[in-house]
């Protein structure tokens, strides 16, 4: 028996390498799983304990115990098992520490470490806007925002764009976007900020360090392949890459040749009120379950609810480990973070001569700093130049439209209407080219103010007021220890870049860009039709190893 695992693993190999035509080197990595089997000489097979032996396992009883013990009356088997059971604790050295794991199940406690920050200090070192928060939470208590007013009005009308409120991609101005790059003036920022829960279905990674595919005769992370594209377009360009409390660390040690942008801005999550519970469960379209089922679940909103009301809709919520009070709260603020930690003013202070910068998505591969798009920018005079890709079935999200007349970016969240976003043609690839001066302007800031701390808090709260606010519900997990957990609904905010184009002071014009450059790797999923339409060949293109 020993050589057939050996033997059936190297049939999953062969068949393997069959699908990639011959070789298991293909650029999507295949987890092999290796079987060991073992032949179960006596089959099926029980042993009759009797007597005081006639007991089950101990985590069976630290399961049913605390239940039977809340129970108003006991059957006598149930009363007979019990004494049996309490016996057993008494004289068997295996169930001498039942007294201490029912007595924790009876009273659960939540885990405590000595260790770790508090959440007063994690506020302050993550730099927690206070008074930010507190307006937040006051609109939200007022209705001010809340789940149903992520929407815009239901009379918004909201049309596809026309063909002259956007540009295409052209060659025209590329000598002028050559001639930036080589004189310094432009550098790349690349989000990187947040855990790519979504890429891995759930598991906390860092997704710009993960090795997603294989390019140049290597498997390459997303970062890589960005500073690889990076070091084509030109010597000496900085790289800026904004990282959060849960990223830094981590690309940190990566050692890359790249300027840590660590964030600035973090939310404090809050409970929900009734109004946004209610909206999420009875407004929002839900499956109809079977009654009983319908009942319990219809049973426990209301509990949540009551749970809501005596916490305090509104108030902080605090009751839970430090990291689980915490939200990130939205790509909007990751510009802002270069003011608020002084890497702009540093940037500026050795490269004076910076004008520009082309700020992106960790998943949106293609992207790079194309001189005729930065020309094309230049040239234009505009404040910000979004990209956006013809949409396919697949893209949701929102996409460019015209708002009651204004062109600008529609996030999903604030569509009316969700059959509007099917007629939109375009879709955000969230790729931004940035005049540096006149952003700055629209935070009411100047180069020589970058070191003013007091004049740079206020300008971001000023430009954030006026940005929409987007609430969400999420479940958090509060664990008591022995096994035991609850699971709360919590209000968190976020505001989203391109939400920008809805600010009449600010000037912005939409570049129409192909699907290769634009398009973005939200999951795993997705890997394989990226590189069967030549989207994988384009990017390896564009980089230099």
């Amino acid at each position: 028996m020993g050589s057939e695992p050996d033997s059936f693993c190297v049939r999953i190999v062969d068949w393997f390498c069959c699908l990639n035509g011959g070789t298991l080197d293909c650029a999507v990595s295949f987890w092999l799983i290796t079987l060991h089997f073992a032949i179960n000489e006596r089959g099926t097979w029980c042993d009759l304990l009797t007597d005081e032996r006639a007991l089950m396992p101990a985590g069976y009883y630290s399961q049913i115990v605390p239940g039977l013990l809340k129970a108003d009356q006991l059957s006598v088997s149930r009363r007979a098992e019990l004494d049996k059971f309490g016996t057993a604790c008494r004289t068997q050295p295996e169930l001498a520490g039942m007294v201490n794991t029912l007595f924790d199940r009876l009273f659960p406690r939540a885990k405590t470490t000595g260790t770790g920050q508090n959440l007063t200090e994690l506020l302050a070192e993550l730099g927690f806007d206070r008074l930010q928060h507190e307006q937040i939470r006051t609109d939200l208590k007022n209705g001010r925002i809340g789940l149903a007013q992520n929407r815009l009005p239901a009379a918004t009308a909201i049309e596809d764009v026309r063909d002259e409120d956007v540009v295409s991609a052209a060659d025209t101005y590329r000598q002028r976007g050559l001639t930036a790059l080589r004189n310094g003036e432009a550098a790349v920022v690349t989000l990187a900020a947040g855990v790519g829960s979504r890429w891995t279905q759930g598991a906390g990674v860092v997704k710009a360090l993960h090795p997603f595919c294989k390019l140049g005769g290597a498997h390459r992370s997303f970062l890589e392949v960005h500073l690889a594209k990076t070091r084509r377009a030109g010597k000496n360009i900085p790289h800026i890459v904004t990282t959060s409390h849960l990223t830094h660390r981590q690309i940190a040690a990566a050692g890359l040749p790249v300027i840590l942008s660590p964030g600035r801005a973090v939310g404090l999550r809050l409970i929900p009120t009734e109004r946004d519970l209610r909206f999420a469960w009875e407004e929002i379209a839900h499956q109809l379950l079977d009654e009983q089922k319908q009942k319990v679940r219809e049973s426990l909103h209301a509990a949540l609810i009551g749970w809501a009301h005596q916490a305090g809709e509104g108030n902080d919520y605090t009751d839970n480990l430090p990291q689980q009070c915490l939200h990130p709260v939205g790509h909007w603020f990751e510009i802002p973070n270069l003011l608020r930690n002084g890497v702009l003013a540093k940037l500026l202070a050795d490269r004076p001569q910076l004008r520009w910068l082309m700020l992106h998505n960790i998943d949106t591969v293609g992207a790079d700093l194309d001189a005729a798009l930065l020309g094309s920018h230049i040239e234009s005079g505009a404040s910000l130049s979004f990209e956006v890709i013809t949409r396919r079935i697949e893209d949701r999200g929102g996409g460019l439209a015209r708002v009651n007349g204004r062109v600008r970016l529609v996030e999903g969240l604030a569509m009316p209407r969700e059959e509007a976003e099917f007629a939109l043609r375009y879709y955000n690839t969230l790729t931004t080219w940035i005049d540096l001066d006149k952003l700055l302007a629209a935070f009411e800031l100047q180069r020589t103010d970058l070191g003013n701390e007091a004049k740079i808090a206020a300008g971001i709260r000023a430009l954030a007021a006026k940005m929409p606010t987007y609430i969400t519900l999420k479940d958090v997990k509060k664990r008591w220890g022995q096994g035991q957990e609850d699971v709360f609904p919590v209000a968190q905010f976020e505001k989203l870049w391109g939400d920008m184009t809805a600010l009449p002071e600010v000037d912005c014009r939409f570049v129409v860009v192909p699907r290769l450059r634009g398009q973005q790797l939200k999951d795993i999923a997705q890997l394989d039709g990226w590189l069967r339409d030549g989207s994988a060949a384009y990017v390896e293109s564009l980089c230099e190893w």
